[in-house]
């Protein structure tokens, strides 16, 4: 069976969820290869095994932290030399984004960005996505190179298939090109204990209808309860109510979780390109003809002010 390269995103060692669940649609195509780089990237082999890597290829340098985005494409490309894989694969987040554009660029590879799904094909992967704010899915192939392909976070459930998972340094050149953006510093960003809003699982967020920046202790009070990420409309956003990383939109962060509840937000198209593909839908809006209600799998007519604490109560007291 061909090998699929995947790109591992991690943190000192702890492997993101988006990962995994690159590792178990890598299966439905090949035999997952893990590519880690950076400080901690050896110590991800356990947790890659365990979810179906067959080999890992590390490699840790300064590089990778001191410079932007070209370091880890140089051993993208280094890996896709030793591999000669079936395809290559990356999350759908903004640096994963200009990696595959780049990989494919060198590889003279066509790219597709954003799938939900992968599928193997008799003429290579196939790459499910969902298009034009979700009014249509695609299926589409690469027909030229090996295929560079980004996958929105919670596209696949994470399956647990232990694999060999050895351990391969991988011997990585850089480029001229690798030291021509610099990291001059960094500012930690002040964590809400939050999940990260692409990643979660499960996401609120609040619009134009919750009238305040203060009234968003509402909707953070909701998401607490289920453990879930903030998310804002653009009218929030531009109103200053709430900070531009946690915009959901088209303009903003496209969402994709297992449950999304929009609070006084109406469902303007911009707005939906960016959740649209959420596997189930919950809208408060005391508006019956609000264009959200189109979209949802449950609708609650009514003043948010009632219903989401109503609602928040019931959650905690649910979990006892």
């Amino acid at each position: 069976m061909a090998e699929v390269l995947v790109y591992v995103d991690h943190a000192g060692g702890a492997v993101r969820k988006p990962t995994l669940e690159l590792l178990t649609l890598a299966r439905r195509i090949g035999e997952p290869v893990a590519v880690a780089l950076g400080d901690g990237a050896a110590d991800t082999a356990a947790t890659l095994a365990e979810h179906g890597a067959v080999k890992v290829l590390t490699h840790e340098a300064a590089e990778y932290a001191d410079y932007l985005v070209v370091p880890k494409v140089d051993a993208l490309q280094t890996a896709v030399a030793a591999v000669s894989p079936a395809a290559v694969l990356v999350s759908s987040s903004a640096e994963g984004k200009e990696i595959a554009a780049r990989l494919a660029l060198r590889l003279g590879s066509g790219v597709i960005t954003d799938a939900i799904d992968l599928e193997a094909g008799e003429a290579g992967p196939v790459a499910v996505q969902s298009v034009f704010a979700a009014a249509f899915t695609t299926r589409s192939r690469v027909s030229k190179g090996i295929p560079v392909i980004t996958v929105k976070p919670n596209s696949a459930a994470v399956e647990p298939a232990p694999a060999a998972g050895a351990v391969e340094a991988l011997d990585v050149t850089f480029s001229e090109q690798a030291k021509g953006t610099k990291v001059v510093s960094r500012t930690p960003r002040e964590s809400t204990g939050r999940p990260e809003l692409t990643e979660a699982a499960i996401v609120v967020s609040g619009g134009r209808g919750v009238n305040g920046a203060e009234n968003f202790a509402v909707i953070e009070a909701l998401a607490d309860s289920l453990g879930a990420a903030v998310g804002a409309s653009r009218a929030a956003v531009d109103a200053g109510w709430y900070p531009h990383t946690s915009q959901v939109g088209q303009t903003g962060k496209s969402v994709s979780p297992q449950l999304y509840v929009a609070a006084g937000i109406s469902g303007a198209i911009q707005h939906r390109a960016g959740m649209q593909t959420s596997k189930t839908i919950v809208a408060v809006n005391k508006d019956a003809e609000a264009p959200i209600f189109d979209l949802v799998d449950y609708g609650v007519v009514g003043d948010l002010f009632d219903v989401v604490p109503q609602l928040t109560e019931e959650v905690k007291a649910r979990k006892g």
